[in-house]
C-alpha cells in the first residue's frame, strides 16, 4: 500500500512517474533522475523513505567533493544581480 492515496498537500491524485531532482551540496549541483509520486493537481512530488535518504547522501557527497560516481555534465553559471536586466543579456548576444 502507498503511503498517500491522495495528495496531501490539496487532495489530488497521485501518478507514478520518472522525474528529474536537483540536489545542491556545497557549490556542487547534480542532476538524478528518480521515481515519484507526483500529484496530477500540483505538481507536488513525494519520494520514497530510501530515495530521500539517497539524496542525503548524494548531498554530503557533493559538499565534501567526493565525487566518485557523479559525471560531469556541462557548466553552471550565476546570472548576475539585479536580472531580468534585459539590455545586459542583449549586450551579449
Amino acid at each position: 500500500m502507498k503511503p498517500f492515496e491522495k495528495c496531501p498537500v490539496c487532495s489530488g491524485e497521485l501518478k507514478q512517474k520518472e522525474v528529474e531532482k536537483l540536489l545542491r551540496g556545497g557549490k556542487n549541483t547534480a542532476v538524478l533522475r528518480v521515481n515519484a509520486e507526483v500529484c496530477l493537481h500540483c505538481g507536488e512530488r513525494l519520494y520514497a523513505e530510501e530515495t530521500v535518504r539517497f539524496f542525503e547522501k548524494a548531498r554530503n557527497k557533493l559538499k565534501y567533493q567526493e565525487l566518485s560516481g557523479f559525471q560531469p555534465l556541462g557548466q553552471s553559471f550565476k546570472v548576475e544581480d539585479g536580472w531580468p536586466n534585459k539590455q545586459s543579456l542583449e549586450a551579449g548576444a
